[in-house]
Protein backbone atom coordinates (compact mmCIF):
# COMPACT_ATOMS: atom_id res chain seq x y z
CA UNK A 1 0.00 0.00 0.00
CA UNK A 2 1.06 3.02 -1.15
CA UNK A 3 0.58 6.89 -0.75
CA UNK A 4 1.75 9.54 -2.41
CA UNK A 5 1.47 13.14 -3.37
CA UNK A 6 2.61 15.58 -6.47
CA UNK A 7 1.76 18.89 -4.15
CA UNK A 8 5.02 17.87 -2.35
CA UNK A 9 7.57 15.41 -2.13
CA UNK A 10 7.86 13.31 0.50
CA UNK A 11 10.36 14.25 3.87
CA UNK A 12 10.85 17.73 1.70
CA UNK A 13 9.06 21.33 2.27
CA UNK A 14 5.13 21.56 1.60
CA UNK A 15 4.59 24.64 -0.39
CA UNK A 16 2.99 27.71 1.08
CA UNK A 17 -0.34 27.29 -0.85
CA UNK A 18 -1.15 24.16 0.95
CA UNK A 19 -0.35 25.95 4.19
CA UNK A 20 -2.47 28.07 6.82
CA UNK A 21 0.48 30.52 7.24
CA UNK A 22 2.73 31.83 4.94
CA UNK A 23 6.30 33.44 5.67
CA UNK A 24 6.48 37.30 5.92
CA UNK A 25 8.96 39.60 6.01
CA UNK A 26 7.34 42.14 8.30
CA UNK A 27 4.87 40.58 10.26
CA UNK A 28 6.98 36.97 10.24
CA UNK A 29 3.63 34.70 9.33
CA UNK A 30 0.23 35.59 6.75
CA UNK A 31 -2.75 33.57 6.13
CA UNK A 32 -2.05 31.74 3.00
CA UNK A 33 -4.49 29.58 0.75
CA UNK A 34 -4.83 26.93 2.53
CA UNK A 35 -5.82 24.08 -0.09
CA UNK A 36 -5.12 20.53 0.77
CA UNK A 37 -2.63 18.76 -1.14
CA UNK A 38 -2.78 16.21 -3.76
CA UNK A 39 -2.63 12.66 -2.42
CA UNK A 40 -3.41 9.38 -4.59
CA UNK A 41 -2.79 5.62 -2.82
CA UNK A 42 -2.34 2.18 -4.75
CA UNK A 43 -1.78 -0.81 -3.81
CA UNK A 44 -4.47 -1.29 -1.36
CA UNK A 45 -5.01 -4.82 0.17
CA UNK A 46 -7.66 -6.95 -0.57
CA UNK A 47 -10.88 -6.81 1.81
CA UNK A 48 -10.62 -2.67 2.14
CA UNK A 49 -13.94 -1.38 2.45
CA UNK A 50 -12.71 2.28 2.95
CA UNK A 51 -9.76 4.72 3.99
CA UNK A 52 -9.34 7.02 7.03
CA UNK A 53 -6.60 9.79 6.29
CA UNK A 54 -5.44 11.61 9.31
CA UNK A 55 -2.33 14.37 8.96
CA UNK A 56 -0.53 15.28 12.31
CA UNK A 57 2.07 17.73 13.14
CA UNK A 58 4.02 15.86 15.45
CA UNK A 59 6.08 19.06 16.50
CA UNK A 60 4.00 20.82 18.22
CA UNK A 61 5.78 22.75 22.14
CA UNK A 62 4.44 21.65 24.95
CA UNK A 63 4.05 24.78 26.87
CA UNK A 64 2.88 28.02 24.57
CA UNK A 65 4.86 30.55 26.70
CA UNK A 66 6.96 31.46 24.25
CA UNK A 67 4.70 30.86 21.25
CA UNK A 68 5.47 33.54 18.70
CA UNK A 69 6.84 35.99 20.97
CA UNK A 70 9.28 38.60 20.15
CA UNK A 71 12.80 38.08 21.40
CA UNK A 72 12.48 34.56 22.16
CA UNK A 73 12.89 31.46 20.62
CA UNK A 74 11.38 27.78 21.26
CA UNK A 75 14.21 25.33 21.81
CA UNK A 76 14.13 22.51 19.92
CA UNK A 77 15.53 20.43 23.38
CA UNK A 78 11.57 21.23 24.22
CA UNK A 79 9.19 18.23 24.44
CA UNK A 80 6.96 18.13 21.36
CA UNK A 81 3.03 16.87 21.08
CA UNK A 82 0.59 15.56 18.58
CA UNK A 83 -1.41 18.29 16.33
CA UNK A 84 -4.09 17.46 14.60
CA UNK A 85 -4.58 19.37 11.04
CA UNK A 86 -7.20 16.68 8.83
CA UNK A 87 -9.53 13.67 10.35
CA UNK A 88 -10.86 12.17 7.29
CA UNK A 89 -13.52 9.56 7.10
CA UNK A 90 -15.06 7.21 5.22
CA UNK A 91 -13.55 7.44 2.44
CA UNK A 92 -14.43 5.11 -0.68
CA UNK A 93 -11.27 3.38 -1.90
CA UNK A 94 -12.22 3.56 -5.45
CA UNK A 95 -12.98 7.06 -5.07
CA UNK A 96 -9.84 8.25 -7.11
CA UNK A 97 -6.95 10.69 -5.95
CA UNK A 98 -7.64 13.31 -4.02
CA UNK A 99 -7.42 16.65 -5.99
CA UNK A 100 -5.39 20.04 -4.53
CA UNK A 101 -8.01 22.56 -3.00
CA UNK A 102 -10.94 19.84 -3.21
CA UNK A 103 -11.38 19.82 0.30
CA UNK A 104 -10.08 23.37 1.53
CA UNK A 105 -9.65 26.34 -0.58
CA UNK A 106 -8.90 29.12 1.96
CA UNK A 107 -8.96 29.87 5.40
CA UNK A 108 -12.84 30.14 7.06
CA UNK A 109 -12.69 32.01 9.86
CA UNK A 110 -14.89 30.27 12.52
CA UNK A 111 -14.08 26.71 10.50
CA UNK A 112 -15.59 25.06 7.43
CA UNK A 113 -19.01 23.25 8.06
CA UNK A 114 -18.78 19.59 8.68
CA UNK A 115 -18.66 16.85 10.05
CA UNK A 116 -20.53 15.89 5.80
CA UNK A 117 -17.93 16.59 3.78
CA UNK A 118 -17.13 15.54 -0.11
CA UNK A 119 -17.86 11.82 -1.79
CA UNK A 120 -19.83 11.48 1.08
CA UNK A 121 -17.05 11.76 3.65
CA UNK A 122 -17.30 13.05 7.16
CA UNK A 123 -14.80 15.07 8.55
CA UNK A 124 -13.48 15.60 12.13
CA UNK A 125 -12.65 19.16 13.98
CA UNK A 126 -9.00 19.59 13.76
CA UNK A 127 -6.88 21.10 16.57
CA UNK A 128 -7.39 25.05 15.75
CA UNK A 129 -10.93 24.29 17.05
CA UNK A 130 -8.44 24.24 20.40
CA UNK A 131 -6.45 27.10 19.35
CA UNK A 132 -8.44 29.51 18.42
CA UNK A 133 -11.06 28.80 21.19
CA UNK A 134 -10.46 32.25 23.05
CA UNK A 135 -10.10 34.31 19.94
CA UNK A 136 -13.17 36.42 19.77
CA UNK A 137 -12.77 36.51 15.60
CA UNK A 138 -11.94 32.98 15.29
CA UNK A 139 -13.29 30.63 17.47
CA UNK A 140 -15.63 27.72 16.32
CA UNK A 141 -15.29 23.84 15.11
CA UNK A 142 -12.60 23.86 12.37
CA UNK A 143 -14.28 21.01 10.56
CA UNK A 144 -11.94 19.55 7.83
CA UNK A 145 -8.09 20.47 6.70
CA UNK A 146 -6.39 23.44 7.83
CA UNK A 147 -2.85 23.40 6.81
CA UNK A 148 0.79 24.27 8.80
CA UNK A 149 0.99 27.07 10.66
CA UNK A 150 3.99 26.48 13.11
CA UNK A 151 5.35 29.27 15.53
CA UNK A 152 7.59 31.69 13.44
CA UNK A 153 10.36 31.31 16.32
CA UNK A 154 10.48 27.56 16.50
CA UNK A 155 14.11 26.01 15.88
CA UNK A 156 12.88 23.21 14.56
CA UNK A 157 10.78 22.45 11.00
CA UNK A 158 7.87 20.37 11.82
CA UNK A 159 6.90 17.63 10.61
CA UNK A 160 3.46 17.00 9.16
CA UNK A 161 2.88 13.17 8.95
CA UNK A 162 -0.65 12.17 6.45
CA UNK A 163 -1.33 8.71 7.45
CA UNK A 164 -3.84 6.68 5.34
CA UNK A 165 -5.29 3.62 6.72
CA UNK A 166 -7.17 0.71 5.06
CA UNK A 167 -10.40 -0.78 6.86
CA UNK A 168 -12.49 -3.59 6.78
CA UNK A 169 -15.24 -1.44 7.67
CA UNK A 170 -17.30 0.62 5.50
CA UNK A 171 -18.07 3.52 8.08
CA UNK A 172 -15.48 4.59 10.73
CA UNK A 173 -17.64 3.54 14.12
CA UNK A 174 -17.31 7.65 14.98
CA UNK A 175 -19.84 10.07 15.71
CA UNK A 176 -20.48 13.95 15.86
CA UNK A 177 -17.46 16.15 15.93
CA UNK A 178 -14.92 13.31 16.28
CA UNK A 179 -11.14 14.24 16.60
CA UNK A 180 -7.91 12.17 15.70
CA UNK A 181 -7.58 10.19 18.73
CA UNK A 182 -10.60 9.22 19.16
CA UNK A 183 -10.56 7.90 15.32
CA UNK A 184 -7.33 6.32 16.11
CA UNK A 185 -9.18 4.48 19.15
CA UNK A 186 -12.11 3.82 17.39
CA UNK A 187 -10.98 1.58 13.87
CA UNK A 188 -8.06 -0.31 16.39
CA UNK A 189 -8.27 -3.70 15.07
CA UNK A 190 -10.21 -2.47 11.95
CA UNK A 191 -6.80 -1.54 10.11
CA UNK A 192 -5.92 -4.15 7.96
CA UNK A 193 -2.94 -1.71 6.11
CA UNK A 194 -1.35 1.75 6.26
CA UNK A 195 0.91 4.64 4.29
CA UNK A 196 2.30 7.56 5.23
CA UNK A 197 4.24 10.54 3.71
CA UNK A 198 5.71 13.23 5.41
CA UNK A 199 6.35 17.13 4.63
CA UNK A 200 8.27 19.36 6.19
CA UNK A 201 7.15 23.16 6.80
CA UNK A 202 8.49 26.34 8.67
CA UNK A 203 7.83 30.02 9.06
CA UNK A 204 11.28 30.68 10.52
CA UNK A 205 13.57 32.08 8.00
CA UNK A 206 16.77 30.93 10.03
CA UNK A 207 15.34 27.26 9.67
CA UNK A 208 16.69 25.75 6.70
CA UNK A 209 14.66 22.10 5.14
Amino acid sequence: MKLTSTSFTGNQRIPPEFAFCAPDPRSHATLSKNRNPQLAWSDLPAGTRSLVLICHDCDVPSKPDDVNREGRTISAKLPRVNFYHWVLVDLGPDSGPIRAGEFSDGVTARGKKGPDGPRGTRQGINDYTMWFASDKDMSGNYFGYDGPCPPWNDEIPHHYVFTLYALDLARAPVAGAFKGPEVLAAIRGHVIAQAAITGLYTLNPAVKI
